[in-house]
C-alpha cells in the first residue's frame, strides 16, 4: 500500500477513528479531572552518630541503622498502634462503617511510606567503600492535606520515641544480662571455693601444691628426730652417772653446832615434840601450862613443815608403851606408880592416836640435808625432766614426721580431683573477670543511652502541609489518555480496513481478476454530499475551538494559570 491508500483508508475509516480516540481521550479526560486529590506529607529524619567517639565509649547497640529502622517499622506500625492513630484522627471513617478493624489497618499502612536514604561512605573498620543509610523518610498519604501533615507528625513522633526506648531497652537488658551472668559467676566462683576449702580440709596439706614444703618439712624434721636421739643419749647417760653419784652420798648428814652438840631441823624438832608431849601428857593434865605450850609448838611446826601427824608411827609408839605397862604389871603390881605412869601413858597415846587416825595422810619424805647431796638431787631432777620433754618431743616429731610422709603418699591420688576444681576455679575467675569488664561497659553504655549521647534520630526536615496533590498526575493521564485515544483510533481503523474485504482500486482488481480494468469512472458527489461535507468542517471547527478550549484548561488548571502566563509573556516581550 503507498501512502495514498492509507490516506485514503484513513478518510473511508475517519468516523471509526474519531469516535473510538474521542471515548479514550474522554474517559482519560473524566479519569483525570474525576479522580480526587491525594496529598502526601513527608518528614526526613537524619541518623546521627554518637557524639563520644566509639573509641572512648562503646555502645551495646551493634545493629546497623536500617535493621533498626526495619525492627522500629514493624513495631510502630503493629496493629495495637496503629488502631490507635487511627481512632485518634478519625481516619477511614466509610471504611470503618463496612469493614473489619484488619482491613481498616492494611490500608493504613498501604497508605504509609518508609523509604530509607543511602550514600557512598567508607568503613572505618575495613576501609572500603560501601553504602551506608544515613537517613530515612516517614510520609503519610490522604484525601485531607491536614489530616496528612497531622497523621505524618504523629508517625514521626512514634518513630522518634520508639528509637530511644528501643535504644535505651537494649543498653538496660545488656546490662542486666551482663549483671545476672556476674552473679551467677559469683556464685559458681563461692561454691568452687567452698568445694576447695574443704578438699583442702580432707586433705590435711597433702596438697600437689604443697608436696615441696612437705618435703622440706619433713627433712626438717628428720634432722630434728636425729639431733632430739642425740640429746636423748646424752641425757641417759647424765642421768646414769648421777644416779651412781647419789648412791655414793647420804642424803642427812648431820648439822652441828660450834660446841658440837646436833642442830634440830622443824621436822625432827617436830618428832622430838610430839614424842615429849606424849610423855608429859601422861604425868599433866590437858591444862596444864606445858601442855598448851607443847601443843602450840607442835601446831605451827606443822604448819611450817607441812607434816601431819604419824598414826603408824603413833601406833608404833603405843604397842611399845602397852608391852612395857604389860611387863611392868606382872613384875611391879597395878598400883605401883610406874605402872600408873605407863596406864596414862597409855591413855594419852591412845587420844593421839584416835585423833590421828581421823586426820588425811600426806605422804611425806624426809628432806635431805647434804648439800651435795641436793645438789646432785637438784641435777637429777633436771636431767629427768629434760628427759622427759626430750621423748615427749620425740614422739611429736616422729608424729610430724610421719604426716609429712603420708601428706607426701597421698598428694598423687589427691592430685586430679585437685587440679579439676583449680582449674574450673581460674576458668569461672578469668570468665568472670571477663564479664565484670563488660558490665562496666555496658553501664557506661547505658548512661550514654540515658543521656541521649549515642547514636539518635534527628527530625531535620518535619512533616509539612502538603499544598499540591501527590497523585492523580493529571498531565500524565491526559498525556497518555491522548497517546491512547490516538493509538486506539488507529487501531480500530486499521482493524476495521482488514475485515473489508472490498475492492477499491484498479490494482486491487488486478490482482484478483489478473486483468485491467478498461476504465476508472471517478466519484462524482451530489448536494447531499456537499451538505455533509460542510457538516463535517463545521464538527471540525468545533472540536477544534474545544480542544484549544480544554488544552488551555489543563495549562491553567495543571501548569500555570493563564493570567500569570499572559503577564510573563508580556513581560517576556516588553510589553507589560
Amino acid at each position: 500500500m503507498t501512502l495514498k491508500d492509507y490516506f485514503a483508508a484513513f478518510h473511508r475509516r475517519r468516523k471509526l477513528i474519531l469516535l473510538t480516540g474521542l471515548g479514550v481521550l474522554t474517559v482519560s479526560l473524566a479519569l483525570a479531572f474525576l479522580w480526587p486529590p491525594t496529598y502526601k506529607s513527608t518528614a526526613t529524619i537524619l541518623i546521627e552518630e554518637q557524639e563520644i567517639p566509639s573509641d572512648l565509649v562503646r555502645s551495646t547497640i551493634t545493629s546497623y541503622a536500617d535493621q533498626r529502622i526495619e525492627t522500629i517499622k514493624q513495631q510502630v506500625m503493629s496493629r495495637t498502634t496503629l488502631w490507635k492513630v487511627v481512632e485518634q484522627f478519625n481516619l477511614y471513617g466509610e471504611q470503618r462503617k463496612n469493614s473489619s478493624a484488619e482491613e481498616v489497618v492494611k490500608s493504613f499502612i498501604k497508605d504509609i511510606e518508609v523509604e530509607v536514604i543511602s550514600a557512598d561512605v567508607v568503613d572505618k573498620r575495613t576501609q572500603h567503600p560501601t553504602k551506608a543509610t544515613i537517613a530515612f523518610t516517614v510520609a503519610y498519604q490522604n484525601h485531607s492535606p491536614e489530616l496528612a501533615q497531622k497523621v505524618a507528625n504523629e508517625l514521626t513522633s512514634l518513630f522518634l520515641g520508639e528509637n530511644l526506648k528501643s535504644r535505651e531497652r537494649q543498653a538496660q537488658e545488656a546490662s542486666a544480662f551482663l549483671q545476672q551472668e556476674a552473679d551467677n559467676l559469683a556464685k559458681h566462683i563461692s561454691e568452687i571455693d567452698e568445694k576447695i576449702a574443704l578438699f583442702k580440709q580432707r586433705a590435711s596439706g597433702a596438697l600437689p601444691e604443697l608436696a615441696t614444703l612437705n618435703q622440706q618439712l619433713m627433712n626438717q624434721a628428720d634432722r630434728e628426730l636425729m639431733e632430739v636421739d642425740q640429746q636423748i643419749r646424752g641425757l641417759e647417760e647424765r642421768k646414769s652417772y648421777l644416779e651412781g653419784e647419789l648412791a655414793t652420798i647420804k642424803p642427812n648428814t648431820p648439822i652441828l653446832s660450834v660446841t658440837g652438840e646436833r642442830i634440830l631441823d622443824s621436822t625432827e624438832r617436830l618428832r622430838a615434840l610430839r614424842a615429849e608431849y606424849v610423855a608429859a601428857a601422861a604425868n599433866l593434865s590437858s591444862d596444864h601450862p606445858d601442855i598448851v605450850k607443847m601443843k602450840q609448838e607442835i601446831e605451827a611446826l606443822e604448819k611450817e613443815t607441812g607434816q601431819l601427824p604419824d598414826a603408824e608411827e603413833t601406833s608404833k609408839r603405843l604397842i611399845d608403851v602397852q608391852a612395857s605397862l604389860a611387863a611392868d604389871l606382872e613384875r611391879l603390881g597395878s598400883e605401883h606408880p610406874d605402872v600408873l605412869q605407863a596406864k596414862r601413858r597409855v591413855t594419852a597415846l591412845e587420844r593421839e592416836a584416835s585423833r590421828v587416825s581421823t586426820v588425811p595422810r600426806k605422804s611425806h619424805s624426809p628432806r635431805p640435808e647434804n648439800p651435795a647431796y641436793i645438789n646432785l638431787q637438784a641435777q637429777f631432777n633436771s636431767v629427768t625432766s629434760s628427759l622427759e620433754a626430750l621423748r615427749k618431743t620425740r614422739v611429736e616429731v616422729k608424729r610430724r614426721l610421719q604426716g609429712y610422709a603420708t601428706r607426701l603418699e597421698r598428694a598423687p591420688e589427691i592430685e586430679p580431683e585437685y587440679l579439676v576444681l583449680m582449674r574450673d576455679r581460674d576458668t569461672s575467675g578469668q570468665k568472670y573477670q571477663d564479664i565484670r569488664s563488660r558490665l562496666l561497659e555496658a553501664k557506661v553504655s547505658e548512661g550514654l543511652e540515658v543521656q541521649r549521647k549515642g547514636e539518635r534520630f534527628s527530625l531535620i526536615d518535619p512533616p509539612s502541609l502538603p499544598e499540591k496533590p501527590f497523585k492523580p498526575n493529571r498531565v500524565a493521564i491526559v498525556l497518555l489518555g491522548v497517546l491512547l485515544a490516538v493509538g486506539s483510533g488507529v487501531g480500530s481503523g486499521a482493524l476495521a480496513e482488514s475485515f473489508d474485504h472490498s475492492i477499491r482500486s484498479p490494482e486491487q482488481l488486478l490482482s484478483l481478476t489478473q486483468q485491467f480494468p478498461l476504465a476508472v469512472i471517478p466519484f462524482m458527489p451530489n448536494d447531499q454530499d456537499f451538505s455533509r461535507r460542510r457538516m463535517r468542517q463545521r464538527m471540525m471547527k468545533t472540536a477544534g475551538v474545544g480542544a484549544v478550549a480544554v488544552t488551555l484548561f489543563m495549562v491553567h488548571v495543571f501548569v500555570v494559570p493563564l493570567d500569570v502566563l499572559w503577564f510573563a509573556t508580556m513581560r517576556r516581550f516588553g510589553m507589560g
